[in-house]
């Protein structure tokens, strides 16, 4: 009885090692320079943290731990950004301004960072808005209610107010004050989806908030141009 013949072994090649990979970095930096931690700003007042079922030293506490299980190595500090009360904006601008942030410093004065990419310019001397390179088509007197807004930033104007400030009682085109609500409604709709920098204060009228990316441009000094 013959026996079939027993095949030779395969031969395979040893498999190489993987080459070590560097470790992918979070953004170029500049020559020189290197990466030592990064700071995370997070949005959120006390009532919305509430309403989520927690509290802002709870969340800090509970990142802390994450971070430790994550990188036992690392340092951490935690600062908290106050604001006067009732002063709108998004929260994580207003943490950003609070807590010095350069990037959202140098977009609030009159001469930004230029290698910043500036989202809103509102240039009162040129009577001019830009949403990043173009700029957008305000009439005059569009631009006019949002100076007035910007000039008097934090504060709260009555819808009367803003017709005895920006009309006065003579003119025969001024609006009564459920038609201020249009020429609001026109001028938000033109800053796109920066629109929320004109904030309704329902019941009571309008108001500027500034954001980290709103830049505002004048070489005014002393009273504000729209008082006459």
């Amino acid at each position: 009885m013959s026996l079939a013949p027993v095949p030779s072994p395969v031969r395979t090649a040893p498999i190489a090692a993987a080459a070590p990979t560097a470790p992918p970095r979070l953004r170029p930096v500049p020559d020189g320079t290197e990466a030592r931690g990064f700071a995370l700003y997070v949005g959120i007042d006390e009532a919305k943290a509430a309403a989520a079922g927690i509290d802002l030293r709870t969340l800090v506490e509970s990142l802390r731990r994450q971070i430790a299980e994550l990188a036992p190595t690392a340092e951490t500090y935690a600062a908290v950004a106050l604001a006067s009360a009732g002063a709108g904006g998004r929260d994580v601008d207003v943490v950003r301004l609070a807590l010095q942030d350069p990037s959202a410093l140098a977009r609030q004065s009159d001469e930004p960072d230029p290698d910043l990419v500036e989202a809103v310019v509102i240039d009162l001397t040129r009577k001019r808005v830009y949403l990043g390179d173009d700029a957008a088509p305000l009439t005059y007197k569009e631009f006019e209610l949002l100076q007035y807004l910007v000039l008097r930033e934090g504060r709260t104007i009555a819808r009367a107010e803003l017709i005895a400030g920006l009309w006065g009682a003579a003119d025969e085109d001024a609006p009564n004050e459920r038609t201020i609500d249009v020429h609001v409604r026109r001028l938000r709709a033109k800053l796109g989806k920066y629109q929320d920098i004109v904030r309704t204060v329902r019941g009571t009228g309008y108001r500027f908030d500034r954001h980290a990316d709103v830049v505002l441009r004048s070489s005014v000094r002393g009273p504000s141009p729209d008082v006459f």
